[in-house]
């Protein structure tokens, strides 16, 4: 794929693209800059820029089987100033690190399972990516400070989210060292759930119980004890599990995974 002066004087969107590779081994040429993209990378290209993208055939003389999920951007929807933007195009950005790691899985499962979604969320899942996409810049760039209040919002938010789900075994995990772990108060913390409809204990608390439910469908764990999975997902008092499972789910865990055998 060749973008050239010609074509881009011929029809220019103004527009950047966020490619995500799922598929292959790509090269991208830019500014003179050339990465090797494979799964697991994320890479920027301006469309009003000259760039080349070469698909590598597969190892052995194979077919040449590629494909990646690309997120268009106007370039004023960015909130950062084209000149730095510049200095990040074409370049290979980590997907497995940083907000990196949180922006592929979270493109990733909106463009392969929108039927999760309903048409009324679009706009607001498309903040989000777009939040995220100006918060990984900003990071590669160290210029966070300059993103607008709500963009750095977001991005905190999707980092407290994802520390969360790493750490829902620790039975220690709360407010306390969530916060510590991102350097901030409990009260910036609170503060930063105030818009959910959950506090930061209860967020916690139904992440483990649905990982818990999860374990309990499972028929591979079948064998494993009620209790041994509760303490898997940090509740060490069974009774106190046990009393939180019902008052969600409407029955006790061994009754839920009874019934679920049964069906």
């Amino acid at each position: 794929m060749s973008r050239t002066d010609q074509l881009i004087r011929r029809s220019d969107p103004e527009i950047y693209q966020l490619a995500i590779p799922v598929a292959g081994r790509s090269i991208i040429i830019e500014s003179g800059r050339q990465s090797v993209l494979r799964p697991g990378d994320l890479t920027f290209i301006d469309t009003s820029r000259p760039h080349e993208a070469v698909h590598q055939p597969a190892p052995h003389g194979g077919p040449v089987i590629s494909s990646s999920i690309t997120m268009q951007i106007p370039h004023a929807a960015l909130p950062l100033p084209r000149a730095k933007v510049e200095r990040l195009l074409g370049v290979r950005l980590p997907a497995d690190e940083g907000i990196g790691a949180l922006l592929a899985p979270y493109v990733r499962r909106l463009a392969e399972h929108p039927e999760q979604y309903r048409a009324a969320d679009a706009e607001q899942l498309g903040n989000v990516a777009l939040d995220l996409v100006a918060a990984l810049l900003a990071e590669r760039l160290e210029v966070e400070t300059a993103l607008p209040g709500e963009t750095r919002q977001t991005a905190l938010r999707a980092r407290v989210h994802a520390f969360i789900d790493e750490n829902l075994g620790d039975p220690a995990l709360g407010p306390s060292t969530v916060a510590a772990a991102h350097h901030i108060s409990l009260r910036t913390l609170h503060r930063l759930f105030a818009a959910e409809e959950t506090t930061v204990a209860g967020e916690i608390r139904l992440r483990r119980l649905r990982r818990c439910r999860r374990d309990l469908d499972n028929p591979r764990l079948r064998h494993q004890p009620v209790h041994a999975i509760a303490a898997r997902w940090g509740f060490r008092d069974k009774a106190h599990f046990s009393r939180l499972f019902t008052a969600t789910y409407g029955m006790g865990p061994h009754a839920y995974r009874s019934r679920h055998r049964e069906g």
